[in-house]
């Protein structure tokens, strides 16, 4: 099956076919979303079991038997949501040192890196004896989210040909929300396993990490990342087998251009701050704040959670996790499917509405129909909940979801695409962290507000796509400046075509005030 790919400067097609090599080694390193996914799904669950809070969070098992304060605040412990936040604090930091490994020994190596820490802090948090062994093993899994999310979505988007890019990088996606589906299904089942389930449920984190580790080994690195890393003629062999013919030319000599520069670059996160990569930059840092913004992780770190606040008993709750998470794996196959058909663009304002609608019912309902004493939730209006969060997992999963992943590993030229990357997902468990850290908190103080909060976001992140989003879909990655930046109304002020694009020995590092100057 031909894909092809067009390059401005060649003024020729890439030939390319969809090969049996370029698929199983996208799935293969997409897997390792399941591990993040997971990480993500069973946090909420363990904290909702009576056994894992009795071990460790005795005082919020005390404030939910006795029910003197509201619903709202009875999870309102800062240790508690230090559980959940401390895997991105150490992802946010990890990631800065897997910017270097993803440079200097390629995607693969970076990867493999991340497989281990996953298997080490699955061990950790299944075995733990106190708090801070717990937290030792949430910051060990966090170090192997950092340079997962890292290294995949850059290896996905290289190895991929242009025309179906996007719908193999949303495996990465795809397997996140399987992974946050397997967390439901297992804290689930592990939640009737008495006193020592919630142990069960972390010490499977492990499965994913291996399954992921293991397949790493047989994994070729990226033509892109050999060439860049001096190894032309490796390069050009890989190039030739994921792209399914000899005549690879055009592409490699592409590929090698953009190699030599990035050579000429001795301070990558100093030139990312040039004039002509500013836009690359802001989209970047805009489009991971809007994600997490969004109020997604109020529904996935902590589904189970919110569901007994919102009057359902434990094991309903989790039940109802589990149908979310099937709606979240199902929706995302409509973004691999219609992203390189739609567009990014398309996807991402459809999905806003659907979501800010789903925001403004759900804060309804819980102004309504939720009081701070009520130990029960009618069942006709139990229903109507879940139905509005699978509305809201869904639209999530099939655009703000995949392309928050997508659109930032895909802008940045070979130079600074590393670091690009690195501060994409700096970015992400930067605001990550922070919402995990204080939903709780938030919820309790907030109550139905914190769902007109997320609306809020969701209307001002539906009109950045608007007038500040352009559209990347079928670009070849080595040619955004030209025909994406170069064209747009207001990052095009940004481009020039002189020779100081990547000289980052004569101008000053700028100040944040200056990005828009």
């Amino acid at each position: 099956m031909p894909a092809g790919g067009f390059s401005a400067s060649s003024g020729m097609d890439f030939e390319a076919k969809i090969t049996p090599m370029v698929i199983t080694s996208c799935v293969t390193a997409a897997t390792g979303g399941l591990m993040f996914g997971y990480d993500i799904g069973i946090s909420g669950g363990v904290s909702s079991m009576e056994d894992f809070q009795r071990e460790f969070f005795p005082t919020v098992l005390h404030k939910r038997r006795e029910n003197k304060r509201s619903n709202y605040c009875r999870y309102d412990n800062q240790g508690l949501q230090l559980f959940t936040s401390s895997l991105y604090l150490a992802a946010l930091v990890s990631t800065l040192f897997a910017s270097y490994t993803t440079r200097r020994r390629g995607r693969r190596a970076t990867m493999r890196i991340a497989g281990a820490f996953f298997i080490v802090g699955a061990i950790f948090n299944g075995a733990a004896r106190n708090l801070g062994m717990l937290i030792v093993g949430r910051i060990l899994l966090g170090c192997g989210v950092g340079f997962a999310n890292q290294a995949i979505p850059l290896f996905l988007s290289e190895v991929a040909p242009t025309t179906i890019r996007g719908g193999l990088n949303s495996l990465f996606q795809l397997n996140i929300t399987i992974g946050i589906l397997f967390a439901s299904l297992v804290n689930y089942g592990t939640n009737k396993i008495h006193p020592w389930g919630w142990r069960l449920s972390l010490f499977l984190a492990g499965f994913p990490a291996v399954l992921f580790t293991l397949g790493t080994l047989f994994m070729v690195d990226t033509p892109n990342s050999l060439i860049e890393r001096g190894r032309q003629e490796e390069g050009k062999v890989v190039l030739k087998k994921i792209r399914g013919t000899d005549n690879v030319d055009p592409e490699f000599n592409e590929i090698l251009e953009a190699s030599r520069i990035a050579h000429d670059i001795k301070r990558p996160f100093h030139n990312l701050l040039q004039r002509c990569n500013r836009p690359l930059l802001m989209i970047t840092i805009l489009i991971q704040m809007f994600q997490q913004l969004s109020g997604i992780n109020a529904i996935m770190f902590y589904a189970p959670v919110l569901l007994t606040t919102l009057g359902f008993k434990t094991e309903a709750s989790l039940y109802s996790a589990v149908i979310t998470g099937a709606v979240n794996v199902l929706s995302t196959f409509v973004s691999m499917y219609t992203v390189d058909r739609v567009g990014r663009q398309m996807l991402l304002l459809d999905g806003g509405v659907q979501m800010l609608l789903s925001l403004v019912a759900m804060a309804v309902v819980m102004r309504t129909k939720v009081t701070d004493r009520s130990d029960d939730l009618d069942h006709d209006w139990a229903i109507m909940v879940v139905v509005i969060i699978c509305n809201f997992v869904s639209s999530f999963a099939w655009s703000w979801g995949p392309l928050g992943w997508l659109i930032p590993s895909e802008i940045f030229p070979l130079e600074t695409r590393s670091v690009g990357q690195s501060i994409s997902v700096c970015t992400n468990m930067l605001f990550t962290f922070v919402f995990a850290q204080v939903f709780l908190s938030m919820l309790c103080h907030l109550k139905s507000f914190i769902f007109v909060f997320s609306s809020v976001c969701v209307a001002i992140m539906s009109l950045f796509v608007i007038f500040f989003l352009p559209e990347t879909n079928n670009i070849p990655m080595e040619e955004m400046a030209e025909r994406v930046w170069k064209q747009h109304w207001f990052w095009k002020r940004f481009m020039n075509d002189g020779g100081d694009n990547h000289d980052v020995t004569r101008e000053r590092t700028p100040s944040i005030m200056s990005l828009f100057s």
